[in-house]
Formats: C-alpha cells, structure tokens, sequence
C-alpha cells in the first residue's frame, strides 16, 4: 500500500528525533480513555491509513509515528463521545527508549515537515492466531498515556499484528449489518496484562 506522510525532525540534548505523521488526518477517526477500555472509531478510510501507519512503525524502529486525533473530537465527530477524554496517538519501538514525559518539548520544537511517500506491504488482513496471552510470551505492547497523548511502545512484531487488526477491520467493516440492537464490527489490539487493550470499532455514519 502506499502511504503519503510528513517527516519531522527535533533535536533534545544531543538527540536527534524523526517523527513522521500521516500527510492528512483522517477526520472519520477518534481515540479516547474510558475506564475499561481504550476505544477507537475509524471508518474504512481512516482504518485503511492507521493499518498502514502501524506497518510503517513495524518497519521505522527509530522514528516515532504520530496519529493526532484529538482535534477530531473536539470538532463534534461525535456527540456519544461526551466527556470521554479524546487522545493522540503515538507508536514507537522498545529500542528507541523514547520517555513519554519527554514529548511535549518535542512536540513543540517539530517543524511543518517535509512530504515521504512510502510503500509498504498490505497488512495481512486475516490476523492469525497469537500466542500472545501465554505466560511465557513477554513481547506485548506497553502503554503510557502522556500529555493527552497514547503511547504503544512495541516490537516489530507486534506494531505488524496491530496492522492486521486495523487492515481486517477496514475490510469486514463495510459488510457487516448494523441496527438498533447494537451489533457492530470490532476488533482488538492485545497489550500486557498489566495495561487496557485497545477496542476499535468499525463506524459507518458519521455527523455530517
């Protein structure tokens, strides 16, 4: 798939740090923290870029890639979310050792960027089996949330199967039949035990 983003860069101390983001928001998407969960909403364009910012983040284990989302709640995306606190969000790989308490000062030293085209391979949308929740498994996503901002800190691994998520909810999504009754597309991202896993939720109708 290709993916159209925006390179930035900030200097803190004597470290350079990348930050791509997507080149246009989606504006059909918001994350926020409720209390058992962390929910997304993502119709099928903005699931089709967030799958894909996840595989870029699967292949850029020293940049940070942002997705900010919080505007779109504050722009009436949905009146459901009510006092629900909209987020940001941020994936970054383990081995970058990036502090989340660090980001605003990097966020406010980020320039407009400059444009990068990728192309990346279409996420598997038929996300296989995970051996995630045994016990002796240890590669699962940490959280932190910072400065209204999630941070997925994860591996390769598990930035590819969180791809796979948005990929397979992006697909099945359109197909489903919704109603009154509550029926909708879901799917799940898996992180420590010790941490809420992250629910996205497919979303055909939007305020205008």
């Amino acid at each position: 798939m290709r993916l159209h983003t925006t390179i930035h860069t900030a200097r803190l101390g004597a470290t350079e740090f990348k930050v791509i983001r997507p080149a246009r928001t989606p504006a059909r998407a918001v994350l926020f923290d409720d209390p058992w969960y962390l929910n997304g909403w993502f119709d099928q364009e903005a699931a089709q870029i967030t799958a894909g910012l996840w595989a870029l983040a699967a292949t850029s284990p020293r940049s940070l890639v942002h997705l900010p989302l919080r505007a779109n709640a504050a722009g009436g995306a949905d009146t459901a979310i009510g006092t629900r606190r909209p987020l940001d969000l941020v994936l970054l790989h383990h081995s970058l050792q990036f502090a989340p308490s660090r980001w605003k000062e990097l966020r406010r030293r980020l320039g407009p960027g400059r444009p990068r085209t990728v192309d990346l391979p279409a996420p598997d949308p038929e996300p296989g089996a995970s051996d995630r929740h045994h016990r002796e498994n240890r590669d699962r996503f940490r959280q932190d949330i910072h400065c209204e901002t999630l941070f997925m800190t994860g591996s390769a691994r598990t930035f590819r199967e969180g791809s796979g998520q948005f990929a397979d909810l992006a697909r099945t999504g359109p197909g489903q039949a919704f109603n009154h009754g509550g029926r909708h597309c879901c799917r799940s991202v898996d992180c420590d035990p010790a941490d809420r896993d992250l629910h996205l939720e497919y979303r055909a109708q939007w305020p205008a």
